[in-house]
């Protein structure tokens, strides 16, 4: 795949690099690697638009993993930053549509670790058709990885993907703590991103 000309910075070339090693030679590491230099970021970006740490965490791990289903499809017109900022982005306004959370960030434009803006559109129509497809595909995608994870966390997972429950409905469905629950969820979290990068084998 060849770069377009323009300037790119060499973090950004390092990405591309790290792209093509994933892709081309499914290069675990490589996964590993771009999730290393970004995760902190796309969860602190996903945090100021919902104010919710537990929710950050589900949107942070969604993107990620919306993003390594597609890497095949990434054009290197753009920093990888760029376009997985701009995943994150649209998924969590999904999440914020569904939810009807009042935020303050909404209208900022960010900027991507190259300088460039990245700018962020949220259309009013609470009917856009595409809102369903949408979910569905999140659905979709996370199952991939779900169906992947040892008995004693799918159910909850399934809970909270697919059935769309709170934590504290969880807690009540289970029986559990919610601390208890928290805890769990925020392991299999952990254990989504090592699906995610390919470590399965060792789960």
């Amino acid at each position: 795949m060849e770069i377009k000309e323009r300037s790119f910075s060499d973090k950004a070339l390092e990405d591309f690099e790290l792209i093509d090693k994933a892709v081309n030679d499914k290069d675990q590491q490589a996964y590993a690697s771009l999730m290393k230099r970004y995760k902190k970021a796309v969860y602190f970006m996903i945090l100021k638009m919902i104010r919710g740490t537990d929710d950050a965490e589900d949107l942070t791990m969604e993107a990620f993993a919306k993003a390594f289903k597609n890497l095949h499809k990434f054009k290197k017109d753009y920093t990888f930053s760029t376009w997985l900022f701009r995943i994150a982005t649209n998924n969590t306004i999904d999440f914020i549509r569904k939810k009807k959370l009042k935020t303050m960030s909404l209208n900022n434009t960010m900027t991507d670790d190259g300088g460039n803006a990245v700018n962020i559109d949220v259309e009013d129509d609470d009917n856009n058709p595409q809102d369903e497809f949408i979910k569905t595909q999140r659905k979709e995608m996370v199952r991939i990885f779900v169906d992947k994870l040892p008995a004693k966390y799918r159910k909850l997972v399934k809970l909270r993907y697919f059935d769309e429950l709170s934590y504290d409905e969880i807690a009540v469905e289970l029986d559990k703590p919610l601390g208890t629950v928290k805890a769990q969820l925020h392991r299999s979290r952990e254990l989504l991103y090592e699906i995610a990068k390919g470590k399965n084998k060792h789960i």
